[in-house]
């Protein structure tokens, strides 16, 4: 199957968008994907801000790109747009970083006046970076995620809907998606 690089863009260490994507990335390895997570918070902070790509840790970031079939890009959303953590490390990656890459945006927020911040904010940046394919994302509340260190159980209908877009991106890496229980 594939290999993908699941990348959280939250500055928080109790981070729900953290939360919810390692979730989601059980899903895929149950469906046979190679899973590599990414908290772009471990980083070091001087690295991303004084913008310095030839650090060995940007290096070894990039590298991780390169590798990817397929990447889930993930970020809280603050003031209508992804977070500047996730946009320091994007910018430090090369032009075409997601060239030939089915990627896979997801965002959380407080209001679903935010849910527009993934086509408007994220996608286009995805986009100028080379993705070939960018499948539908999917935003979700805050306070569908709960906080905790168990596993993750979600309502019922958000459940559904990560099942569903974590199922679209795993087919379009070429997998074949199997009828797997629920994990909500």
């Amino acid at each position: 199957m594939a290999v993908v690089l699941s990348v959280s863009g939250s500055p928080s260490p109790t981070s729900r968008t953290t939360r919810l994507l390692r979730h989601l990335d059980e899903r895929l390895r149950q469906q046979g994907h190679e899973v590599t997570p990414l908290e772009v918070r471990t980083l070091p902070a001087d690295v991303l801000l004084g913008a310095n790509v030839r650090h060995p840790a940007i290096t070894a970031v990039a590298e991780l790109f390169a590798q990817a079939d397929g990447v889930v890009i993930g970020t809280p959303v603050y003031k209508a747009a992804y977070s500047g953590l996730l946009k320091s490390l994007l910018d430090l990656l090369p032009q075409y970083a997601l060239s030939g890459k089915t990627v896979l945006p997801l965002a959380t927020g407080g209001s679903q006046a935010h849910v527009l911040a993934i086509d408007y904010a994220l996608r286009p940046v995805l986009s100028s970076m080379g993705a070939s394919h960018i499948v539908p994302g999917w935003f979700t509340l805050d306070r569908d995620i709960p906080r905790g260190t168990g596993p993750l159980v979600v309502p019922d209908a958000t459940a559904r809907a990560l099942e569903e877009v974590t199922d679209r991106f795993s087919a379009a890496l070429g997998g074949s998606v199997t009828a797997l229980a629920r994990t909500a």
